[in-house]
């Protein structure tokens, strides 16, 4: 029992230092992960959990990290579900620098089109660990949309886009390309707080929010990249919105250009590189006619080999659309 009750206080979506939340409704992302854990497999079955971010790992979640591919029978032996490899730059491309990207997406939403909209469509790639079985990735589409009363619907669906049609490895094991995993209604929520309030278009605005958002000090390159994760899964960014978040990265320190990538969605982007100094490299894709964030990667940039992870392996990668 005194397992049991560690895991629970640990997992605790609610923390008591995030005052913005107080006795109100849990958002969707808490929801989702109490959620998660309430519903989890008993002991003794094969159970599933993310690791932590690697910015932040603990020797725990590196082994949680560790980068296998597991291979499936059937024609041909292809691999049914596997770890992405990591993004490539092209070659001979030409990088854009962040402050360009910044004047063009500044032009570009002149017109306020496409506008802002609370709810988010993601593809994402995580690993996931269990305590018998090797880590594996573990993909999944996520889809939220809000109603004007304030209510709003979550869909996770497992599928992995490099793999159509093929089976796709979830929390609850193999299942068929397209499954349902989640099927979620919630009601009315509203706030004044991130992240249901409404975010600012305005570059020093919008850095506070993204402050409150994290609870941290968004000049740092590391917390505002996290920040702009959060905020992806909540919002899709509208053309003001985005300009004003292209700005603050174009002010960011250590965001190297590095050229052209097509991400796994196919879309082409310029990448954006930050080298954390703790392990971990992370990519950022961008639209660079209007300053969208079409993606973010995160890389081991050393080896592990007492936990099985290698440079050059991928830990998460998030896919946002509208």
């Amino acid at each position: 029992m005194a397992d049991e009750l560690d895991l629970l206080r640990a997992a605790d979506p609610v923390p008591a230092d995030g005052p913005h939340y107080g006795d109100g409704p849990l958002d969707h992302t808490a929801e989702r992960h109490l959620n998660r854990l309430l519903h989890a497999p008993r002991p003794g079955r094969r159970t599933w959990s993310r690791p932590r971010p690697v910015w932040g790992f603990t020797a725990a979640a590196v082994v949680a990290a560790t980068t296998l591919a597991l291979l499936l029978g059937g024609s041909g032996g292809a691999p049914a579900v596997a770890a992405p490899r990591p993004l490539t730059v092209r070659a001979h491309s030409t990088p854009v620098p962040l402050d360009q990207v910044a004047k063009l997406a500044a032009v570009a939403a002149g017109d306020g089109s496409p506008a802002l909209r609370q709810g988010t469509h993601v593809q994402s790639w995580s690993l996931g660990m269990s305590d018998d079985e090797p880590p594996l990735t573990l993909p999944e589409e996520r889809v939220v949309r809000w109603r004007a009363d304030g209510s709003h619907t979550e869909v996770v669906v497992a599928t992995d886009p490099s793999h159509a049609g093929r089976p796709v490895l979830t929390d609850e094991g193999l299942v068929e390309d397209g499954h349902v995993l989640s099927r979620r209604t919630f009601p009315p929520m509203w706030g004044d707080a991130p992240p249901l309030s409404t975010p600012p278009h305005d570059p020093a605005k919008l850095r506070a929010y993204l402050a409150e958002l994290i609870h941290g000090d968004t000049r740092s390159t590391s917390e505002l990249l996290d920040a702009t994760q959060e905020l992806l899964n909540n919002w899709t960014l509208g053309a003001r919105e985005s300009a004003a978040l292209v700005q603050l990265l174009a002010d960011a320190k250590g965001l190297r250009p590095v050229g052209q990538v097509t991400d796994r969605l196919g879309r082409g982007g310029q990448a954006y590189v930050y080298d954390q100094g703790t392990g971990a490299r992370r990519m950022l894709i961008l639209d660079p006619a209007t300053g969208a964030v079409l993606g973010l990667e995160t890389t081991f940039t050393r080896d592990e080999p007492e936990y099985g992870v290698h440079a050059g392996d991928v830990m998460d990668y998030s896919a946002w659309m509208r």
